[in-house]
Protein backbone atom coordinates (compact mmCIF):
# COMPACT_ATOMS: atom_id res chain seq x y z
CA UNK A 1 0.00 0.00 0.00
CA UNK A 2 1.71 3.19 -1.16
CA UNK A 3 1.10 5.93 1.70
CA UNK A 4 2.10 9.32 1.94
CA UNK A 5 2.01 11.86 4.46
CA UNK A 6 1.33 15.61 5.17
CA UNK A 7 1.51 18.54 7.58
CA UNK A 8 -0.49 21.41 8.72
CA UNK A 9 -0.42 24.62 10.29
CA UNK A 10 -3.01 27.81 10.67
CA UNK A 11 -3.28 30.29 13.29
CA UNK A 12 -5.69 33.37 13.47
CA UNK A 13 -6.57 35.82 15.42
CA UNK A 14 -9.45 36.92 17.56
CA UNK A 15 -11.72 39.28 16.45
CA UNK A 16 -15.49 40.97 17.57
CA UNK A 17 -18.47 40.10 16.26
CA UNK A 18 -17.64 37.00 14.66
CA UNK A 19 -18.76 33.24 15.61
CA UNK A 20 -16.31 30.72 16.67
CA UNK A 21 -15.93 28.01 14.65
CA UNK A 22 -13.47 25.11 15.15
CA UNK A 23 -13.59 21.90 13.43
CA UNK A 24 -16.96 23.14 12.03
CA UNK A 25 -18.65 23.10 15.37
CA UNK A 26 -19.26 26.56 16.82
CA UNK A 27 -18.22 26.87 20.15
CA UNK A 28 -19.86 29.67 22.37
CA UNK A 29 -17.46 32.39 23.02
CA UNK A 30 -17.19 36.31 23.46
CA UNK A 31 -15.12 36.19 20.17
CA UNK A 32 -14.44 34.53 16.90
CA UNK A 33 -11.32 34.16 14.76
CA UNK A 34 -10.34 37.17 11.73
CA UNK A 35 -10.31 35.36 8.45
CA UNK A 36 -11.82 35.69 4.47
CA UNK A 37 -13.91 32.68 5.18
CA UNK A 38 -15.27 30.86 8.62
CA UNK A 39 -11.61 31.18 10.05
CA UNK A 40 -11.92 28.01 10.77
CA UNK A 41 -8.01 27.24 11.99
CA UNK A 42 -8.45 23.11 12.79
CA UNK A 43 -9.80 22.46 9.45
CA UNK A 44 -7.42 24.97 7.49
CA UNK A 45 -4.43 22.83 9.01
CA UNK A 46 -6.35 19.72 7.81
CA UNK A 47 -7.12 20.98 4.07
CA UNK A 48 -3.11 22.39 4.46
CA UNK A 49 -1.86 18.79 5.69
CA UNK A 50 -3.96 16.86 2.73
CA UNK A 51 -2.83 19.11 -0.06
CA UNK A 52 0.96 18.98 1.39
CA UNK A 53 0.91 14.91 1.44
CA UNK A 54 0.33 15.10 -2.38
CA UNK A 55 1.84 18.41 -2.96
CA UNK A 56 -0.80 20.31 -4.46
CA UNK A 57 0.14 23.49 -2.51
CA UNK A 58 -1.10 24.70 0.25
CA UNK A 59 -5.37 26.39 0.97
CA UNK A 60 -4.47 29.72 -0.22
CA UNK A 61 -3.65 28.34 -3.26
CA UNK A 62 -6.51 26.74 -3.60
CA UNK A 63 -9.26 29.35 -2.32
CA UNK A 64 -7.27 32.82 -1.94
CA UNK A 65 -8.76 35.12 0.24
CA UNK A 66 -8.78 37.77 -2.68
CA UNK A 67 -11.77 35.39 -4.52
CA UNK A 68 -15.10 36.94 -3.20
CA UNK A 69 -16.87 33.23 -3.62
CA UNK A 70 -14.88 32.29 -0.52
CA UNK A 71 -16.02 35.32 1.83
CA UNK A 72 -17.70 34.08 5.53
CA UNK A 73 -17.32 30.06 3.83
CA UNK A 74 -17.85 27.52 5.71
CA UNK A 75 -14.35 25.42 5.75
CA UNK A 76 -16.22 22.13 5.88
CA UNK A 77 -17.29 23.26 2.41
CA UNK A 78 -13.22 23.93 1.78
CA UNK A 79 -12.25 19.98 3.20
CA UNK A 80 -15.02 18.32 1.04
CA UNK A 81 -13.35 20.22 -2.12
CA UNK A 82 -9.93 19.44 -0.82
CA UNK A 83 -10.83 15.50 -0.15
CA UNK A 84 -12.22 15.57 -3.45
CA UNK A 85 -8.74 17.00 -5.04
CA UNK A 86 -7.37 13.81 -2.61
CA UNK A 87 -9.44 11.22 -4.56
CA UNK A 88 -9.12 12.63 -7.90
CA UNK A 89 -5.32 12.04 -7.49
CA UNK A 90 -6.05 8.27 -6.56
CA UNK A 91 -5.87 8.84 -2.73
CA UNK A 92 -8.54 8.91 0.61
CA UNK A 93 -7.04 9.72 3.95
CA UNK A 94 -6.47 6.94 6.25
CA UNK A 95 -5.72 8.92 9.31
CA UNK A 96 -5.56 12.13 11.06
CA UNK A 97 -4.11 13.54 14.40
CA UNK A 98 -4.84 17.53 14.67
CA UNK A 99 -4.23 19.50 18.37
CA UNK A 100 -6.03 22.73 18.90
CA UNK A 101 -3.71 25.69 20.25
CA UNK A 102 -6.00 27.82 22.83
CA UNK A 103 -5.77 29.38 26.36
CA UNK A 104 -9.73 29.13 25.84
CA UNK A 105 -12.38 28.53 25.33
CA UNK A 106 -12.29 25.26 26.76
CA UNK A 107 -12.63 22.33 23.48
CA UNK A 108 -12.98 19.01 25.10
CA UNK A 109 -17.17 19.57 25.68
CA UNK A 110 -16.89 19.94 21.75
CA UNK A 111 -13.93 17.88 20.25
CA UNK A 112 -16.27 14.55 19.72
CA UNK A 113 -18.75 17.00 17.45
CA UNK A 114 -15.42 18.14 15.56
CA UNK A 115 -14.78 14.56 14.91
CA UNK A 116 -17.77 13.53 13.64
CA UNK A 117 -17.54 16.87 11.61
CA UNK A 118 -14.57 15.99 9.83
CA UNK A 119 -15.26 12.44 9.51
CA UNK A 120 -18.22 13.09 7.52
CA UNK A 121 -16.93 15.81 5.28
CA UNK A 122 -14.25 13.61 3.98
CA UNK A 123 -15.93 10.45 4.37
CA UNK A 124 -14.17 8.45 6.64
CA UNK A 125 -14.56 6.63 9.63
CA UNK A 126 -14.72 8.59 13.02
CA UNK A 127 -11.77 6.21 14.69
CA UNK A 128 -9.35 7.24 12.02
CA UNK A 129 -9.97 11.22 13.15
CA UNK A 130 -8.35 12.56 15.97
CA UNK A 131 -8.55 16.28 17.55
CA UNK A 132 -6.69 17.04 20.91
CA UNK A 133 -6.48 20.27 22.87
CA UNK A 134 -3.65 22.17 24.54
CA UNK A 135 -2.71 25.26 25.35
CA UNK A 136 1.01 27.06 25.73
CA UNK A 137 0.66 28.30 29.88
CA UNK A 138 0.25 31.33 28.58
CA UNK A 139 2.99 31.79 26.51
CA UNK A 140 3.26 33.20 23.03
CA UNK A 141 -0.23 35.19 20.90
CA UNK A 142 -2.36 31.90 22.06
CA UNK A 143 -1.10 31.90 25.70
CA UNK A 144 -1.97 36.04 25.65
CA UNK A 145 -5.25 34.71 24.77
CA UNK A 146 -4.66 36.94 21.15
CA UNK A 147 -5.94 33.88 18.96
CA UNK A 148 -5.94 30.11 18.12
CA UNK A 149 -3.79 27.81 16.08
CA UNK A 150 -4.11 24.21 14.98
CA UNK A 151 -1.78 21.69 13.76
CA UNK A 152 -2.00 18.73 11.94
CA UNK A 153 -0.79 15.30 10.33
CA UNK A 154 -2.72 13.60 7.76
CA UNK A 155 -1.61 10.18 5.96
CA UNK A 156 -3.14 9.12 2.67
CA UNK A 157 -3.36 5.87 1.48
CA UNK A 158 -3.58 4.85 -2.88
CA UNK A 159 -6.39 3.17 -3.53
CA UNK A 160 -6.20 -0.29 -4.59
CA UNK A 161 -6.43 0.26 -8.40
CA UNK A 162 -2.63 3.04 -7.49
CA UNK A 163 -1.12 0.66 -4.54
Amino acid sequence: MRVKAGIGFDAHRFAEGRKLIIGGVEIPHEKGLLGHSDADVLLHAICDAMLGALALGDIGSHFPPSDPQYKDISSLLLLKHVASLVAGKGFSVNNIDSVIIAEGPKMSPYIDGMRQAIAGAIGIMVENVGVKATTTERMGFTGRGEGIAAQAIVTLKADRKQA
